[in-house]
């Protein structure tokens, strides 16, 4: 379901950094949201995009996004930036979860690279709220492509947030072998922002031996790859069979023979496009699902993935 919402602040906090609040026109209260979660956002017919909400759960009365204006944006961002301005009425989705925030953790590491802050913000005011140790490392280039200084300096959790800038000190930078406690403390690790700064954070905690469920990440964009060989897929509630071109997605090949799925990230990010597999063997190209979820072979992201035979079955 959509939520029709206006723009009630505009700020360039950033070096191509826009941070919007979004409220009812009515004043109304706005769905809770749990910490870590993001909306769908409408940028136009067709073109959705998701990002994280920012701002303190606890009130319901707005939401706040930060967005990044990306080089590689694929219209979203860039479109956002030249287009959505105060008082402009937009269409967003209810609040969904893919980041959750294990609450009764010893203690939480929150560490954000650039606008990958954007859901550990959330997650500090839910924590500092509930009494619960953590800390908030905000990683960036410089103080200038850094948005929410002012509001991280002003929060009630300020003493418990750490900045590490690429052109300052190196001594202020994030080190994993300090910043990190040690995986048998029991700390939980968060983990947002560049694919390469995930996969160096990644790399040091696998190295520190931190199991899978106490360390955890949230994509924005990453690289897929989606040609490969042709198959087909059978569709389970009316029996027609369509093929699936090496340079297509499944997506795609459905759309053509008018059969419409829900997407949004067409990464394999977000799980829109989600569908069950009652036969054959899906090829993951995804990081949406777990190792676990992948190894049943059950699910696949029909945006991305593809099959490792020469036919699925898919409950459609």
């Amino acid at each position: 379901m959509m939520i029709n919402v206006i723009i009630s602040k505009r700020e360039m906090q950033a070096e191509d950094i826009v941070v919007l609040d979004l409220a009812r026109a009515d004043g109304s209260a706005l769905p809770t949201f749990e910490p870590g979660s993001h909306v769908d956002v409408e940028i136009e017919p067709g073109l959705v995009r998701q990002y994280s909400l920012c701002g303190d759960p606890a009130q319901s009365g707005s939401y706040r996004l930060g967005i990044l204006k990306s080089p590689e944006s694929r219209g979203g961002s860039t479109a956002i930036h030249a287009r959505f301005a105060v008082g402009s009425t937009i269409r967003i989705g209810d609040p969904r979860n893919l980041f959750p925030l294990e609450k009764n953790a010893p203690a939480s590491i929150l560490v954000g690279g650039g606008i990958g802050v954007t859901p550990m913000i959330s997650m500090a005011y839910a924590l500092h709220s509930a009494g619960k140790p953590f800390l908030l490392h905000y990683c960036a280039r410089s103080r200038s492509r850094a948005a929410f200084l002012d509001e991280l300096a002003e929060a009630p959790f300020a003493d418990r947030v750490n900045l590490h800038f690429d052109d300052e000190p190196v001594d202020q930078r994030f080190k994993p072998s300090v910043d990190l406690p040690s995986p048998e403390s029991g700390a939980h690790v968060y983990v947002c922002g560049p694919s390469g700064f995930m996969t160096w954070l990644k790399t040091e905690a696998d190295s520190r031996r931190y199991p899978a469920t106490q360390f955890h990440q949230e994509f924005f964009n990453a690289e897929v790859e989606k040609g490969g060989e042709s198959f087909e897929v059978e569709l389970a509630r009316d029996g027609r069979t369509v093929t699936v071109p090496a340079d297509k997605t499944i997506v795609q090949a459905l759309f053509e023979v008018g059969v419409d799925v829900d997407v949004s990230c067409e990464q394999g990010i977000c799980g829109t496009c989600l569908c069950t597999v009652l036969e054959g063997v899906p090829d993951h190209r995804d990081i949406y699902l777990t190792d676990e979820e992948k190894a049943a072979n059950d699910q696949i992201t029909l945006c991305c993935s593809r099959s490792k035979g020469p036919k699925l079955v898919l409950d459609l």
